[in-house]
C-alpha cells in the first residue's frame, strides 16, 4: 500500500477557482500526499486519484458502475495492482432527507455505512443555510465507528478535517476511508 495512506487524519482542500475539481489531501504535518483532478464533461464518474499535482503515479481510481443512477455505485480500485479495495453505494431515496451510503468490502459485501451527522442539521442545510451549516459525517464497518468526517465553516472553500483515529483496531482499510472523503468532496461540489 502506497505511504499516502499511512496516517490517522487529513485534511482536504478543494480548489475554488477551477475549471475541473481539483482535490488536494495533506498529511498532519501539511504536507500534500494525494492530488486529484477530474476530467471535464465525463459521462460516467471516474475520479483519478494522483500522488502528486506532477500526475507522475496514480494510486487510485475511483470509477462509477453506470453512467446515471441515484444509488450510484463507485469501486475504488488500487492503481498499483489493480485490485478492488472496496466500493461506496450511494442509498439513493434516503439520501434525499440525509446523505447515507453503504461501505462494500472488495468481494461487494455490505461491512459498514457512512451517513450525514443527524436529519435535523441535514434538513436545515438543504432548505435554509446551505453552505453556511457544514456537513459532518460518520463511518462504521459493523458496530464500530472508525472515521469522522468535517468540513470547515467557510462559505467559499471547501476544506474537510478527516479523521480516523478512533479506528484503533484497523477495520477501516485508509485507501477506502481516503476515497469516500474524496466522493464526498466531489458530489457536494457537484450539488453547489
Amino acid at each position: 500500500m502506497d505511504s499516502a495512506f499511512q496516517f490517522n487524519s487529513y485534511l482536504l482542500k478543494r480548489q475554488f477557482f477551477a475549471l475541473t475539481g481539483k482535490l488536494r489531501l495533506y498529511s498532519p504535518q501539511g504536507q500534500l500526499v494525494l492530488f486529484v483532478e477530474q476530467k471535464l464533461l465525463k459521462l460516467k464518474e471516474d475520479i483519478r486519484v494522483y500522488s502528486d499535482e506532477a500526475k507522475t503515479r496514480e494510486v487510485l481510481l475511483i470509477k462509477a458502475r453506470t453512467i446515471i443512477d441515484f444509488s450510484a455505485a463507485y469501486d475504488v480500485i488500487d492503481a498499483t495492482d489493480g485490485s478492488t479495495v472496496g466500493t461506496l453505494r450511494r442509498k439513493g431515496l434516503k439520501s434525499i432527507l440525509r446523505d447515507e451510503w453503504d461501505v462494500l468490502d472488495e468481494n461487494n459485501r455490505p461491512v459498514g455505512k457512512l451517513f450525514e451527522d443527524s436529519i435535523g442539521r441535514a434538513l436545515l442545510r438543504r432548505m435554509l443555510l446551505g453552505a453556511l451549516l457544514p456537513q459532518d459525517y460518520d463511518m462504521v464497518i459493523g458496530d464500530t465507528r472508525v472515521a469522522d468526517y468535517k468540513q470547515r465553516f467557510n462559505p467559499f472553500v471547501y476544506n474537510m478535517d478527516i479523521d480516523f483515529r478512533m479506528d484503533v483496531s484497523g477495520k477501516l482499510d485508509r485507501r477506502l476511508g481516503t476515497a469516500a472523503a474524496m466522493l464526498l468532496a466531489v458530489i457536494e461540489g457537484r450539488q453547489r
